[in-house]
């Protein structure tokens, strides 16, 4: 058993797949996904589901590691931006050398910061320097760095 990929829904994967591949380094893993289909349909629990997107290669894990799968549904449903303590998955995080610099380059892509960079440390691990930001379409994202 092996973990295999993260989904985020997306209302405009193109620019979101974008963002990351510049923020964080990813890389596309062909093919783009253009997928409908009772088989679909079955799987997902929905009826008339078409989606298209793309699997993103994860930083730091080879050409075998797990992806970020960004997909775009035909008929999405909104909502309200998910605080870091709601119920259900969180955010994602990504270990990176230098918190500020990827914060800016975060923002720069369009993302936004959240919380505030804050060092702290735990007894065994070591000392974290850490933010959560969001993506531009709003989801949690934590950038953290250890010593």
């Amino acid at each position: 058993m092996r973990f295999a990929h993260t989904n985020i829904v997306s209302t405009n994967w193109k620019a979101l797949v974008d963002f990351y591949i510049k923020t964080f380094n990813c890389k596309i893993v062909p093919p783009i996904r253009n997928q409908s289909g009772e088989w679909l349909d079955k799987g997902t629990g929905l009826k008339n589901v078409k989606l298209e997107g793309a699997h993103l290669l994860l930083p730091g894990y080879g050409e075998n590691g797990p992806t970020l799968e960004i997909y775009q549904y035909e008929n999405i449903e909104n909502h309200k931006f998910i605080p870091p303590n709601k119920r259900g998955y969180g955010h994602i995080a990504f270990e990176v050398e230098n918190v500020e610099t990827i914060l800016e380059i975060l923002v720069k892509n369009g993302g936004s910061v959240f919380g505030e960079i804050t060092k702290r440390k735990v007894e065994g691990v070591g000392e974290i320097n850490f933010v959560y930001s969001r993506d531009p379409e709003g989801n949690l994202i934590e950038l953290q760095s250890w010593k």
